[in-house]
């Protein structure tokens, strides 16, 4: 993930370090670091905090921990009244020594979200009001090249990236007038990809979009209470071809989608979810490679 739509980066810091976070922590932000593990590292950790009083220390929303000393692992708490709480610990070490990684915290409404390298790793639950956070600090054998605070994106990534098979949280559920682009290139020898739009607690999809560039079909779909509905398969033309750049935007409207290619309508799909805010999921997947996701 780039530093370049970050509302704030700190450049190749001096370890320790802390600072402000700019305006607070707010739901959907994504705090990322980028640098490498030294070769003799024995751990770092970082805090997510409410100040950086240290007499008396100011509370910690979140310490996550690198431990690559006896057992390898990753530990999550908070200090609360000068006081750390329950420890939460993960028997896995994405981190290798003498080697670059990335972390994102994502900013959930009830949780942190952490992935590193592109891969997510944890969940950890608020315990401190987010509205209190304001400090970031790192501290251990790490090398940071760059510290950022990206805003607020109505979806976000959950690997960090565009790599496929590709899941965006949509941080409220999806509602009237918003808008999902789409920007990507097809395989140069493709079969099909897929575009779902679901619900992550459950196999409930409310939009099921499969374009078959061999046989020029675009299946539309629902799969609801672990039943395919009613495929439609009508089309003016075939918007896609084989090693082709392409834009999808999909509409939502209230009482259906309508979707057009690189600029021009295509089609429509009547909604067989009703409750919109369900729809929190977005994933993509096949022969193709994103190249940009948005929803506004």
């Amino acid at each position: 993930m780039s530093v370049a739509n970050a509302k704030h980066t700190v450049l190749n810091p001096v370890v320790p370090y802390t600072g402000a976070i700019p305006g607070g922590l707010h739901t959907g932000e994504i705090v990322l670091v980028q640098g490498t593990v030294p070769p003799d590292a024995d751990g770092f950790h970082i805090d997510l905090s409410c100040g950086c009083s240290t007499k008396p220390c100011s509370d910690v929303a979140l310490r996550f921990n690198a431990h690559f000393e006896g057992t390898p692992r990753v530990t999550c708490n908070s200090l609360q009244g000068e006081r750390w709480g329950r420890e939460q610990t993960l028997h896995l070490l994405p981190y290798k020594q003498g080697a670059p990684f990335e972390t994102i915290i994502l900013v959930h409404e009830d949780v942190f979200k952490v992935a590193v390298n592109g891969s997510h790793l944890l969940e950890y639950k608020h315990r401190i009001p987010l509205d209190r956070v304001d400090t970031f600090s790192i501290t251990g054998k790490v090398r940071v090249n760059a510290i950022g605070y990206i805003p607020n994106s109505a979806i976000y990534s959950e690997s960090g990236d565009l790599s496929l098979p590709y899941k965006g949280s949509i941080l409220k559920g999806l509602k009237p007038g918003q808008h999902i682009t789409i920007k990507g290139q097809v395989s140069m020898y493709p079969h099909s990809f897929t575009v779902n739009l679901r619900n992550s607690r459950t196999e409930n999809i409310a939009l099921h979009l499969n374009p078959r560039i061999k046989s020029g079909m675009f299946i539309r779909n629902s799969h609801l209470g672990a039943s395919w509905g009613h495929e439609e398969r009508e089309l003016p033309y075939f918007p896609f071809s084989a090693g082709e750049y392409f834009e999808i935007l999909l509409l939502c409207q209230s009482h259906q989608f309508k979707l057009a290619v690189n600029g021009c309508h295509l089609l429509e799909f009547r909604h067989r979810v009703q409750d919109l805010s369900s729809i929190d999921q977005l994933e993509i997947m096949g022969d193709l490679e994103l190249a940009d996701v948005k929803l506004w």
